[in-house]
């Protein structure tokens, strides 16, 4: 038999959106990995009634019921007490977790007030799960053929007691192993991915085929599921060949995070190293690089060239072409490349120069004219981008994408494309 999942997300400061709810992504993805079909999401506020309502309708679809959130000591942490009553069990008090609670307290100097004792209490007959991060342990119980599994809501007690209590628990329900592959797309938009591979997509069973769009590019998701992970992955290689084979250069990865791990990893591989001149984009090239640990390994650093001053004076572009062509040109990007692959010693650069908006520059440049340059040993490339309309964050967004896969494709050997609107 293969149990359904159903996870409830508990706290009304979800559904104002005051909060991400990481818990559910945390638990979906693991589950899915364990085997575990998660058919229902659900988000409901510190509400007793519209929490019971929501159990007794989970209750009705779900072989498991997964909650987050609602544990801790204060009046609108109901989760325990609603769904005791919804499986018609006593809440029972645990001296044991009142004293380690009181040692909690005591090692951090600070008082404990007795509402903390609410958290002592757990449904008669359950499996406590211990709280190592936090004060709010958890539990399973089993009960009318459902496993009831009740866990914190911050995301740090949330996945810690997730992968230490619940995972041994929940393995042993599992139905084989699901596992997933992803492809990473950049120059090729969703729905055009979509229309390309429609027919693929309705037809297989095992694995399966998705497409999610993301900030400026495209995934592929494949998914199968076996008895075994070396089954699994046997199903999935044949297919991912494939679609590598059908969608060619756009591919920049496979279960690569993003561009900029792409191309570090590139640079790693060949044992280069890459720099950037930055107008418009503002540093944000240099930021998504270096968000990457190791990171400083392959890049060397970024000058933010925003005004012609500093165009001039640190990258040498000369004033007289800045004068006539303007900041935004295909020459001053060129020159914003060579000179930065010079200054700051590496052994390729990326430049970008454009109108971010909203409004044009002195020259009349649109907003969303854009130019990126990369500067190598063996060559100098301009890529010109025309995004008139997008709002100034996507202008932005969208330059440095557009810079890391001229650097991918580059380190890659795919072709380079010039232009692009």
């Amino acid at each position: 038999m293969s149990h359904t999942v159903e996870i409830i997300s508990v706290g009304t400061e979800l559904l104002l959106g005051n909060v991400v709810n990481l818990d559910a992504q945390i638990i979906s993805q693991k589950l899915s990995e364990l085997g575990l079909n998660v058919y229902y999401h659900t988000v409901v506020g510190d509400n007793p009634g519209r929490l019971k309502q929501a159990v007794a309708i989970a209750k009705g679809r779900a072989d498991i019921l997964i909650t987050t959130g609602g544990l801790g000591p204060t009046c609108d942490d109901l989760t325990k007490q609603t769904l005791a009553e919804a499986f018609s069990k006593k809440l029972v008090f645990h001296q044991d977790i009142a004293d380690e609670l009181r040692t909690w307290f005591e090692k951090r100097g600070h008082p404990m007030t007795e509402n903390n004792l609410q958290q002592a209490q757990l449904p008669e007959g359950c499996t406590v799960f211990p709280n190592d991060r936090g004060t709010a342990p958890g539990c399973v119980f089993e009960a009318e053929g459902k496993h009831v599994l009740m866990l914190p809501g911050p995301p740090s007690e949330c996945r810690n007691m997730f992968e230490k209590q619940a995972v041994p628990y929940l393995s042993a329900l599992g139905e084989g192993v699901i596992v997933s592959h992803t492809l990473k797309i950049f120059g090729m938009g969703e729905s055009a991915v979509e229309d390309l591979l429609r027919e693929q997509m309705n037809t297989m069973t095992n694995p399966t085929l998705a497409p999610y769009a993301k900030e400026g590019e495209c995934e592929l998701r494949l998914t199968a599921k076996a008895a075994d992970t070396q089954t699994a992955e046997a199903l999935l290689a044949p297919a991912v060949k494939q679609l590598q084979e059908l969608l060619g250069d756009v591919v920049y990865g496979v279960d690569v995070p993003n561009l900029e791990t792409a191309v570090l990893d590139l640079l790693h591989e060949q044992g280069l190293t890459l720099s950037t001149a930055e107008s418009c984009t503002g540093g944000l090239i240099a930021k998504r690089l270096t968000d990457i640990p190791g990171a400083s390994a392959s890049f060397k650093g970024a000058v933010v060239s925003y005004c012609d001053q500093v165009k001039d004076s640190m990258l040498a572009v000369p004033a007289g072409l800045l004068r006539r062509q303007g900041a935004v040109s295909r020459e001053v990007a060129e020159a914003m490349a060579r000179g930065a692959r010079k200054y700051l010693g590496s052994d390729i650069a990326l430049a970008v120069t454009g109108v971010a908006g909203p409004g044009s520059d002195e020259r009349g440049n649109p907003p969303g004219r854009v130019y990126i340059a990369l500067s190598a040993p063996d060559m100098l490339f301009v890529r010109t981008m025309n995004l008139s309309g997008a709002p100034r964050e996507r202008v932005r967004i969208t330059a440095a994408n557009h810079a890391l896969d001229l650097a991918r494709r580059y380190l890659s050997q795919k072709r380079l494309e010039a232009d692009f609107r």
